[in-house]
């Protein structure tokens, strides 16, 4: 790509206004080549040379050294590195020297074990090979078992599918060598607590089956990778991070919208500015992906880029797809093969399409708003320049907080390093359940499993026990007789079980299910629900039957709910001297009310109505950090009528808005209260929580760098240039209250008082 030439007609658009606030030009790299000590099979070697491999990248032969000394391994380096390699070439060497040895591929996604199965039979060894998850049909599934010398699943599959029925995969446990755990850097918060648990249930049952494999981790960079790898496996971990592939180099552009409503600080949409970028690229042949944050968006920005392209240049329409998650396995596997064969010259996806499946080289990728973390940043960005050529990437800033902030502060992309990815195995919401699944599929828990679940193992188990659900006699904890296969009670991807059923009320079709935690704002009457694009109106939430019915409705608006949330302290944990103020963290309930909805159409925002809804409130455990604020100062602010209220409140959305910026969570999994009177401490207060039952480690993460999280949301709200406050730095697009009431030159004052600032009027 011509990325100089296109930068300068863009420039000298009449649609630019100097969106581009700033430019990175990151430098090409040769690549670095090594050996592994030990030398390959022969057979490898000559299938590497006909696939086109001039030799081994300096970390693909430092992790397959560390393989060879017995050590478990996870590699860490940028997109398109090679990476599986790491793990295909001990695992082929291994299966063609004993063809009783097993490995174990473990995905996040379906998508990634087949594009891995079809990179596993380019290699064209005699290794048996197949994938295990729920679209492989009966037929196939037993000739897995029998035959596979590598299996590719997901973990859902593994916890649900293959440890409880062991006895049925005893050729593959026996035989385990290798377990690859591929984009472990998903494995994160909920999600990634629950798999940390189904890896020990694994580990407990290969003891029983007299296999003690290696495990091969592969990562996007994160600052943790050796942290998150030994909190997953509970093993020690050799890290390999020095990457040794080349780059075409790239020019990486921060892209701030126009601002079209002064009097507001309203800026235009980043849907709609990436969009146009697409459009932009697309008539100049550019191979092009563009990241959107919602499927929602993913739709608009491309019915938008089609009306343009129907105008502009007709014959480009065949050539522009949009791709979700949700769609059906044939059509996400039909756009994939498109997008790899060169067929397809752009697609506009979600998230889906970051993780690592092969689509063939592309010129340029547009993230439309910041995806929530550095490490994702670079993983969606590094999509395009998969090969040795020069590419192009663009981050369009929203009109929000953390990306109004990146958009002043490109340093925090460009000159720090990527987040923590925080897990937390000993949840006890989390690993209760698992403990269940453990005792039903290899026996009683007993003294020997605290190496695997850890220290609170008795306390947990003591706990289940008084439930009713195990019971205490010689030889261990022995899982209830009226507990029945308890996995299947049991969801990765939530820390609940309990799951609302969509059912299309006309028709009595199940569209999907959404997780408990998230029904009520989703899924209350009234609510805009989108399935494969097409829109359905909530007219009924059944909470008894856990259902919501819908019908189909084409409407100019989508919903978004308000809520009222009320937080009481259960038991505090830590607390440290942090500035001037004392900081806390500690166990907390939540208590969140969805009170109504407001209507907002599409692209303007502009809120069209209210409507109030009559729903219960759902109630948690949660982990929460909060902070005093400076008496004196607080005594002065209300000497003044000054609003104390509005600056709790503005302070508190802010540093929600920042908080990603030092733990890799989304703003999605955490919540914040504030008030000027807190009826546990008799003072005013802010909290910021986990949105997960039990807690994910957010909280914990915030209060060990509380001083920092102060002071980055400091310059969000002294640095935007609004009077009132705006989107760009303490209003919240997910504020239960409407944004009501704020005040940004308070929420200033508590800021700088809790850092030991002065700066008073």
């Amino acid at each position: 790509m011509d990325v100089s030439g296109f930068l300068q007609r863009l420039e000298g658009s009449s649609g630019y206004s100097g969106q581009v606030v700033h430019r990175q030009s990151l430098p090409p790299r040769q690549a670095r080549y090594s050996e592994p000590r030990t030398p390959l099979p022969a057979a490898l070697e000559t299938a590497l040379r006909r696939l086109g491999m001039a030799g081994l990248y300096t970390h693909q032969a430092q992790a397959i050294n560390a393989l060879a000394r017995g050590e478990n391994v996870i590699v860490a380096t940028g997109p398109a590195s090679g990476k599986s390699l790491c793990y295909h070439l001990p695992v082929l060497a291994s299966a063609l020297a004993d063809s009783s040895a097993r490995a174990l591929y473990l995905y996040p996604t379906k998508a990634l074990a087949q594009d891995q199965l079809r990179s596993l039979k380019a290699f064209g060894l005699p290794v048996a090979a197949g994938i295990f998850d729920g679209d492989t049909s009966r037929e196939a599934r037993e000739s897995i078992k029998r035959t596979a010398q590598v299996v590719l699943s997901n973990p859902d599959m593994l916890h649900l599918g293959i440890l409880p029925n062991h006895r049925a995969w005893a050729r593959l446990f026996q035989g385990l060598r290798y377990v690859v755990l591929d984009e472990a850097h998903v494995y994160r918060g909920v999600f990634g607590s629950h798999v940390a648990n189904v890896i020990r249930r694994l580990r407990r049952l290969c003891r029983r089956y007299a296999s003690n494999p290696q495990f091969i981790l592969c990562s996007a960079t994160i600052a943790n990778p050796g942290e998150l790898a030994e909190a997953l496996a509970g093993l020690p971990f050799t890290v390999v991070e020095e990457d040794g592939a080349p780059f075409g180099g790239k020019e990486f552009l921060v892209w701030n919208p126009p601002i079209v409503d002064e009097a507001r600080s309203i800026r235009k949409s980043a849907g709609s500015e990436a969009a146009d970028l697409f459009r932009r690229l697309l008539r100049e042949g550019v191979r092009t992906m563009v990241f959107a944050r919602t499927r929602r968006q993913v739709e608009l920005v491309y019915v938008s880029v089609r009306q343009r392209l129907a105008e502009e240049a007709p014959d480009l329409l065949s050539r522009v797809s949009p791709y979700r998650a949700s769609y059906l396995p044939e059509d996400r596997r039909r756009i994939e093969q498109a997008l790899f064969s060169g067929e397809l010259l752009g697609v506009a996806t979600t998230n889906a399409l970051e993780l690592g499946i092969d689509v063939g080289s592309l010129d340029a990728t547009v993230l439309g708003g910041y995806p929530g973390s550095i490490s994702s940043t670079w993983q969606q960005a590094g999509r395009s320049g998969r090969r040795r050529d020069a590419s192009l990437s663009v981050l369009i800033a929203r009109n929000d907080p953390l990306d109004q902030y990146l958009a002043r502060h490109p340093e925090y992309l460009f000159g720090r390093p990527p987040e923590h990815a925080l897990i937390a195995p000993a949840n006890p919401r989390i690993l209760d359940s698992h403990l269940l699944c453990a005792a039903y599929e290899a026996g009683p828990l007993t003294q020997r499993d605290v190496e695997l679940f850890g220290p609170t193992l008795q306390k947990r188990l003591e706990q289940l026990a008084a439930e009713g659900l195990m019971h205490q006699r010689r030889g261990g904890w022995f899982l209830d007789p009226g507990v029945y296969y308890p996995a299947e009670g049991v969801n990765l991807r939530s820390g609940s079980a309990g799951d609302y059923a969509v059912v299309e009320k006309d028709t009595g079709a199940l569209l999907e299910q959404v997780e408990e935690g998230s029904a009520f704002f989703q899924l209350h009457p009234g609510a805009v629900y989108l399935h494969y694009g097409d829109q359905f109106l909530v007219e009924e939430l059944d909470t008894q039957a856990k259902t919501a019915y819908v019908a189909r409705k084409d409407v100019p608006y989508y919903t978004q709910c308000r809520d009222h949330t009320d937080i009481r302290i259960l038991h505090p944990l830590e607390q440290k001297r942090a500035g001037e103020v004392t900081a806390y963290l500690g166990e907390v309930e939540v208590s969140t009310q969805v009170v109504s909805y407001e209507r907002k159409a599409h692209f303007t925002e502009e809120t069209l109505g209210e409507e109030m809804v009559d729903l219960p409130p759902r109630r948690f455990t949660t982990v929460a950090l909060w902070f005093d604020l400076p008496i004196d100062l607080v005594a002065w602010i209300r000497g003044r009528k000054m609003d104390l209220a509005g600056g709790l409140h503005a302070a508190e959305h802010a540093a929600i808005g920042v908080l990603p910026l030092f733990a890799l969570c989304d703003r999605a999994d955490i919540g914040g209260v504030s008030t000027a009177m807190h009826p546990d401490t008799g003072r005013p207060q802010v909290f910021i929580y986990d949105g997960h039952a039990g807690g994910i480690g957010i909280a914990e993460k915030g209060y060990e760098l509380v001083e920092q999280l102060w002071s980055a949301t400091l310059k969000v709200v002294e640095e935007c240039p609004c009077e009132e406050g705006c989107p760009g730095c303490i209003h919240s697009p997910k504020c239960g209250n409407g944004n009501h009431p704020l005040d940004k030159k308070v929420a200033a004052l508590l800021l700088r008082g809790c850092l030991g600032m002065t700066a008073r009027e």
